[in-house]
């Protein structure tokens, strides 16, 4: 993670996982002592949303940055001016998450004067279990048009495969799989395989990105 550069930007279709991992990732960062603001820019769609853990987040030193207007089911493309403060203050480690398809990207766009290539990166979240994501013609597509739409480069593959609480050992390495060969064909490299913390020590250790247990902040104990 440290490796990774100052400003992570996540994107990922929906279902991908994005935003579990935003969190995780976020969280993950501020327990190595790093000053981390989480940019909540999914502002287009009803889904979940990282700032929906803002109590969490902020009991654990994180600054939460969301729209201007309040309220979680709110479907306003309001972005706050704050979004702008971790990005030119580079005390902060910034992790954004940003909308699941094209149109939620371009809130994204709005930044570009302030993202120069190779200050960022930008981390698609891939799961191999969504229609959406299934194959490597699918997955190619999808990063040609999140590029396209952000006018920003892509710069890593994060497989998150999973059927949620159910996720086995066979989800992950069908994903890796995937993965895999999108990193064959883009030249991009795989930075993460995600997973839940009982399945750490079940995966083999020849895979190829950083192996990243995540707790499921974003899924309530009564759900599935």
């Amino acid at each position: 993670m440290l490796n990774d550069r100052r400003i992570r930007i996540i994107t990922g279709h929906y279902g991908s996982g994005k935003t579990e991992f935003s969190i995780n990732y976020a969280i993950k960062l501020s327990e190595l002592n790093k000053k981390v603001a989480l940019c909540d820019l999914d502002v287009v769609n009803l889904y979940f949303r990282s700032r929906e853990k803002e109590d969490i987040l902020k009991e654990k030193g994180i600054r939460v940055i969301a729209s201007s207007m309040r309220g979680n089911a709110v479907d306003i493309p309001a972005i706050s001016s704050e979004v702008l403060a971790p990005i030119e203050d580079k005390s902060y480690d910034a992790v954004f998450d940003v909308g699941g398809d094209p149109a939620g990207a371009r809130t994204l766009g709005r930044y570009n004067p302030y993202l120069k290539e190779g200050d960022y990166d930008m981390f698609i979240v891939v799961n191999a279990n969504r229609p959406e994501t299934m194959t490597k013609e699918k997955v190619i597509e999808y990063i040609v048009k999140i590029e396209d739409t952000s006018r920003l480069k892509v710069t890593g593959l994060i497989n998150n495969t999973h059927m949620l609480k159910q996720t086995k050992l066979e989800d992950i390495l069908k994903g890796y799989e995937l993965v895999n060969e999108v990193s064959l064909a883009t030249g991009l490299d795989i930075k993460y395989n995600v997973c839940l913390e009982a399945l750490k020590e079940k995966l083999p250790t020849n895979l190829k990105g950083e192996i990243f247990p995540i707790k499921l902040y974003m899924r309530e104990e009564w759900m599935i």
